[in-house]
């Protein structure tokens, strides 16, 4: 057994290249292998989302406060609040992040495969973006 107790992991501000706006990313678990499953607390303020990215085994996101959005690359903006579970399979590309006028936090879950977990792409465009 392994107690990581919560505060022990410093917390990190989600780089440009990867988010718009200002996001908190808070390391929570990683598996030691032969597990590989790692999850984070990510707390987007209003407007702030990602970049369209994908991931090579999914991504299973709780949302555990506020309101947000998520997009698969296609697909319509669908809204989520506090206690949805959104699953992007494997290879999908999607974004997620807040709503324009309201915080958002995540527990976000994924795994790598061969060391890469995600796959980072073009910022997403205002005309994509629920303004």
């Amino acid at each position: 057994m392994r107690i990581v107790k919560a505060g022990s992991q410093p917390s990190f501000i989600g780089p440009a290249d990867h988010f718009t706006g200002r996001v908190r990313v808070d390391p929570v678990f990683s598996c030691e292998a032969p597990a590989r499953a790692k999850g984070a607390k990510v707390t987007f303020e209003p407007g702030a989302r990602t970049h369209w990215h994908t991931h090579p085994l999914g991504q299973t996101l709780i949302v555990t406060q506020g309101c947000g959005h998520v997009q698969c690359w296609g697909g319509p903006v669908e809204t989520v609040t506090e206690g949805d579970c959104i699953w992007f399979p494997p290879g999908e590309k999607h974004w997620h992040g807040a709503s324009a006028t309201t915080a958002m936090t995540h527990l976000a879950v994924s795994e790598p495969l061969d060391g890469v977990s995600v796959a980072w792409m073009e910022p997403v465009g205002d005309d994509d973006y629920p303004g």
